[in-house]
């Protein structure tokens, strides 16, 4: 059988099944604990098997089955799925394809339970919206699901649902022992269970992301942002039909990741894309102190007209215009090879860079192949992760620990290794350097304007 077939019939699978959510500790330590020893182990045999070869027929079954398990779990356990589907490089392409189901399919709630949460929401009035709601969902995530819905005056919409108990789910996740430094450790590998503050970040945005009150204040200000923007589309919100579990907006389609990947699209187009994406989710820091945080390939789509959707706004952080300024004197820093420069700018940004020789050498390593595809000048490909001699410091746990870097950079690595990755795939070439450099000056000239005015200015 064909690899998108594989997929394909996965995706569909768990679109057509129901399941209610495992909310007691004691059930999720013993699912989420074999999930996750699971997955650790298919992920090592398939780098030990795949090189070059397809996965034997075992190991397809194997991870079929494994990815069922954490659609089931949601929570800690699906994010890790999710965060592997397209993070990590190494992996084989068929366990790639299969873990990346998890980015828009598990097992659903049982609509029952969906039919409760909107009844909750809206009352009486829920019928009006439960009138036009199709039962199974088009997309089911770690935190909620979507439904397809058209309101009485024609408008097609998007119904995103909480799963029932999500928020409780999580929390026990995060008391198992361990199970919030390895999730942590996905995003910057080896690192969380030497920097708690890692561990305490992660635990605050994913509760965060359970409120869909939250993400629709985060949603209605990047649409506003990118209201005049020729290629980035974001969905509008449809306040009436929204609620702390309930979040309704415009129903705006587009290819997947993946089939923009198949489509046999041109380089130039394949180029434009890149640069939307580069420019969404590293440029808005630069632009408005802004950034979305989580670029799996199930947050977006391509449409035929050339623009890319934005759908999920869950995993969202903002940074004051002193942050912004520190992460772009460390950029020029590190491009201009100024170890003074790029201490000054570690400590702007609340780290605690070593003193003696041999630790800043390694540090400089670190930040180098963090940075790595902004080094090179002229366009070309994305590289899809850092260097080998800097994963193997992002590995040293006892170098991590000394440079007591903020939580709040977890979802910094975690949008630079994802988003290298999906661009690496998508194949687009461009100058990435001088892009990022553009958006930093423009961001010190900004700073520099207001500072001169005596004016406060909250968002660049």
């Amino acid at each position: 059988m064909r690899e998108d077939d594989r997929v394909g019939m996965l995706r569909a699978q768990l679109l057509g099944t129901e399941r209610s959510l495992a909310r007691s500790g004691v059930e999720r330590l013993w699912k989420t604990g074999r999930g996750v020893a699971g997955l650790a182990l298919s992920a090592l045999g398939g780098r030990l098997r795949g090189r070059g070869e397809g996965l034997a027929a075992a190991d397809v079954r194997a991870v079929s089955q494994l990815v069922a398990r954490l659609g089931e779990l949601k929570g800690l356990a699906m994010k890790a799925g999710q965060i592997l589907g397209y993070i990590d490089p190494t992996l084989p392409e068929e366990l790639r394809g299969l873990l990346s189901v998890l980015q828009t399919a598990s097992p659903a709630s049982p609509f029952p339970q969906v039919e409760a949460v909107i009844r909750e929401a809206f009352g009486a009035r829920a019928d009006v919206l439960l009138a036009g709601l199709e039962r199974q969902p088009v997309s089911v995530a770690s935190i909620g699901q979507v439904h397809r819905a058209r309101l009485p005056e024609g408008t097609d919409v998007a119904v995103k649902v909480r799963h029932p108990g999500i928020d409780e789910a999580l929390r026990s996740d995060f008391r198992t022992a361990g199970a919030g430094s390895a999730f942590a450790s996905l995003l910057v590998p080896g690192a969380a269970a030497s920097v708690r503050g890692f561990v305490e970040e992660a635990h605050t945005v994913l509760l965060e992301e359970c409120d869909y009150s939250l993400e629709r204040e985060r949603q209605t200000t990047f649409a506003r942002l990118f209201s005049q923007d020729e290629t980035i589309l974001i969905p509008a919100i449809e306040p009436d039909w929204c609620s702390p579990a309930v979040l309704t907006t415009r129903w705006i389609s587009g290819r997947s990741f993946d089939s923009f990947l198949g489509s046999q699209s041109s380089q130039g187009a394949r180029d434009r894309m890149g640069v939307a994406l580069f420019s969404f989710y590293v440029g808005t820091l630069y632009r408005h102190g802004l950034f979305h945080g989580d670029p799996h390939p199930g947050n977006y789509a391509f449409r035929d007209d050339g623009r890319l959707v934005i759908y999920d706004f869950g995993c969202v952080r903002s940074f004051d215009p002193e942050t912004v300024l520190a992460c772009s004197a460390l950029l020029e820093a590190v491009r201009t090879d100024d170890a003074r420069r790029i201490r000054e700018a570690l400590v702007a940004l609340g780290a605690e860079p070593p003193g003696d020789s041999e630790s800043l050498e390694m540090l400089r390593t670190l930040l180098r192949g963090f940075f790595a595809p902004l080094l090179e000048h002229g366009a070309h490909p994305m590289h899809p992760g850092p260097g080998l001699e800097a994963q193997e410091l992002l590995r040293d746990k006892r170098f991590l620990a000394r440079l007591s870097l903020p939580g709040r950079f977890l979802f910094l690595f975690r949008l630079r290794f994802g988003l290298y990755a999906v661009l690496a795939r998508l194949g687009a070439i461009a100058d990435w350097g001088a892009l990022e450099s553009q958006w930093a000056e423009a961001a010190r000239l900004r700073v520099a304007r207001v500072s001169a005015a005596g004016t406060v200015q909250t968002e660049l």
